[in-house]
């Protein structure tokens, strides 16, 4: 047997198949630069070699847009000659998903040393937290989900139409921020969600309902940075599943609806020592931490660099536009939801700082990297956050406004090549060039609305 690079037991596989002699096939599951779960269902029989041996993936699946198709300059970035990698299973992350009743899995691909595959989200989010573990830090983390659940079908219009309730088969059709009631007429399928998660000791904690018709946020329990990510995409493909069995769909766009709220991902980030005591707490004379202020200044410095990865997608710049709440700025401050990087109120031993700019389209782990990275960055330079507030938003370089921009900057970016390695950097700003030429050769239906009959 082959040791696994991620640490995994065949042990863990055995327990599973013990615990759930029902289970006749297992999702396994490799999340690609969009945060896309690419993969396999295997039958029973299979997942004891994929524990002992891996499991044979291309690695051109992170060379592909978000509809799965190749992207060919993204292809020129790897030298595989378009064999297989090996794929390794994620401790910690199987579990049986009770919607579907097969179990589910998370990878990350390896080369055939047992090298991390340079493409793979996953591998620079854990080279970061590699380096910063190096450094005496362990970073700790949790992330936000926001998202609509709407009707799996569309109206007679072909239009996107609210979700109907599970109690009582209420269409959802007016905006009801933080209505327990709505909450109770959605528990059904919440209740079902909340005991998927158990499977897989996901710790989802509070639920709201949020500022639009049908959509909702769930918080998770704070922990150490890769297994916050690892959560969220299990979390996401949790709720997809689940959806499709109560007749919704879960959407997970930054924007679905231009006239209703953007869905976000923040991210909560602090540093602990290898004893676990937050590096990140206010000093004894009541200051905040100069260490975390450093990493603030870090990520300030970079955040223009880092945008494609908060805002991936055409569509995530629409939610940018917003002026309600908008995260849109590079600033920081403490209990200001106006701010990019905002302190919440806590106690001073679990001080901690929240990334607002991020959409839910986001990739968790290359969100988690340039985050992470950006903060050490900040750290090692002994980088000054500016002053605080929408008053400090000078200090440092304006976000880009525009996608084609972010995608320009970050194509240029030194940081970016360096904490993500090259030929991620290289892989993910190929594949997002190739989307924005697609989508602006496409002509609109709006455009004919406005302009077909009127120039």
């Amino acid at each position: 047997m082959i040791q696994s690079p991620t640490g995994a037991s065949l042990e863990e596989a055995r327990a599973f198949l013990g615990a759930h002699v029902e289970v006749t096939a297992i999702d396994i599951v490799l999340s690609d630069l969009h945060g896309i779960g690419r993969g396999k269902m295997i039958r029973r029989h299979e997942l004891e070699s994929l524990y002992a041996s891996g499991r044979g993936m291309p690695a051109s699946l992170f060379a592909q847009d978000v509809e799965g198709h190749d992207v060919a300059a993204a292809l020129e970035t790897q030298d595989d000659g378009g064999g297989d990698s090996r794929c390794w299973p994620v401790p910690g992350t199987l579990g049986l998903n009770l919607a579907t009743g097969r179990g589910m899995v998370l990878l990350q691909m390896f080369d055939g040393a047992g090298a991390p595959v340079p493409h793979d989200p996953r591998g620079a989010m854990m080279a970061q937290i590699a380096r910063a573990e190096g450094i005496g830090f362990r970073p700790m983390g949790a992330m936000e989900l926001e998202f609509y659940l709407v009707d799996a079908e569309r109206d007679g219009a072909g239009r996107v139409q609210p979700a109907r309730m599970p109690l009582g088969g209420r269409r959802i059709n007016t905006t009801n921020g933080m209505s327990v009631d709505e909450l109770d007429e959605m528990s059904p399928f919440f209740e079902a969600v909340y005991a998927g998660a158990d499977a897989f000791d996901l710790p989802l904690e509070s639920l709201i309902s949020e500022y639009a018709e049908g959509q909702f946020e769930l918080t998770l329990r704070y922990r150490g940075l890769a297994r916050a990510a690892d959560d969220i995409i299990l979390t996401k493909q949790l709720i997809r599943t689940t959806a499709r069995r109560f007749g919704m769909a879960v959407c997970f766009m930054a924007k679905p609806f231009g006239e209703r709220s953007g869905s976000g991902m923040h991210m909560h980030l602090s540093l602990t020592d290898p004893a676990g005591r937050n590096l990140f707490a206010d000093t004894a004379e009541g200051a905040l931490s100069p260490l975390m202020l450093q990493a603030i200044g870090g990520i300030r410095a970079l955040m223009p660099e880092t945008m494609l990865i908060l805002a991936p997608v055409l569509n995530s710049w629409r939610r940018l536009a917003s002026v309600i709440y908008s995260p849109a700025s590079n600033t920081w401050g403490q209990e200001d939801r106006i701010v990019a990087l905002r302190i919440p109120e806590s106690s001073a031993k679990a001080r901690h700082f929240e990334h607002r700019v991020a959409g839910v389209d986001a990739n968790p782990y290359l969100m988690a990297a340039t985050i992470l990275g950006c903060a050490l960055d900040g750290i090692e330079a002994k980088a000054e956050p500016g002053a605080a507030g929408m008053d400090g938003a000078g200090d440092y370089a304006a976000l880009p406004r525009h996608w084609l921009d972010a995608i320009e900057i970050f194509e240029a970016s030194v940081a970016m090549r360096q904490i993500l390695g090259a030929p991620l950097h290289r892989t993910l700003s190929a594949i997002k060039r190739s989307e924005c030429e697609k989508l602006a050769a496409h002509v609109t239906e709006v455009e004919w609305q406005l302009y077909g009959a009127s120039l």
